[in-house]
């Protein structure tokens, strides 16, 4: 492989880097300034809030009431396993564009940002952000959330909606016609 392909294939996880630490320096601003359980500022009419929770579990805190050596396999070690198998992915792939390698990405970083409040935050992950939604499913709040849950799923869905909606112009992929007899 040459100088030129490697940087590209690599590249994309300068995402990964950003996430990660936008992730950490935003969850210690909050972490330093916010007593946790308290909102620190509301915007637009309650719509938005900035907020100091934690989160022991994984979205929706689901889990929440597991023991905590069966939390450290289930949210650490195996999101782990499958984020570096992810990286490989990333990197050994000729399939994917580099559309989706930067969705990927930001997918893992994400993922790295949570894993990394699960092992070294002693109360788990830091989350921050509380959007009001007004009775839809049920809730007047969506659950709280922070930067590394957001990278999540909006690299999720779009690599979701490129897998399914972009055409792959990849070498030998192209429709070859049948000669006529």
């Amino acid at each position: 492989m040459n100088t030129k392909a490697t940087i590209r294939r690599y590249t994309p996880f300068l995402l990964t880097l950003i996430i990660i630490v936008v992730d950490q320096i935003t969850k210690a601003w909050v972490v330093s300034v916010i007593p946790q359980g308290t909102v620190h500022v509301s915007y637009l009419n309650d719509f938005l809030w900035i907020v100091h929770v934690r989160n022991s579990a994984i979205g929706f805190s689901l889990g929440a009431d597991l023991p905590e050596t069966l939390k450290r396999i289930l949210f650490i070690a195996l999101p782990l396993i499958l984020l570096v198998a992810m990286m490989v992915m990333v990197l050994r792939s000729k399939e994917l564009t580099q559309y989706q390698r930067w969705l990927v990405a930001g997918i893992i970083g994400g993922g790295l940002g949570n894993i990394l409040d699960r092992m070294f935050r002693p109360e788990w992950v830091v989350d921050f952000i509380s959007v009001r939604i007004y009775g839809l499913f049920g809730m007047e709040r969506w659950p709280t959330f922070n930067v590394a849950d957001s990278s999540l799923v909006v690299t999720g869905i779009l690599l979701m909606l490129s897998l399914i909606f972009m055409k792959q112009h990849l070498p030998g992929s192209e429709k070859k016609e049948i000669p006529h007899e």
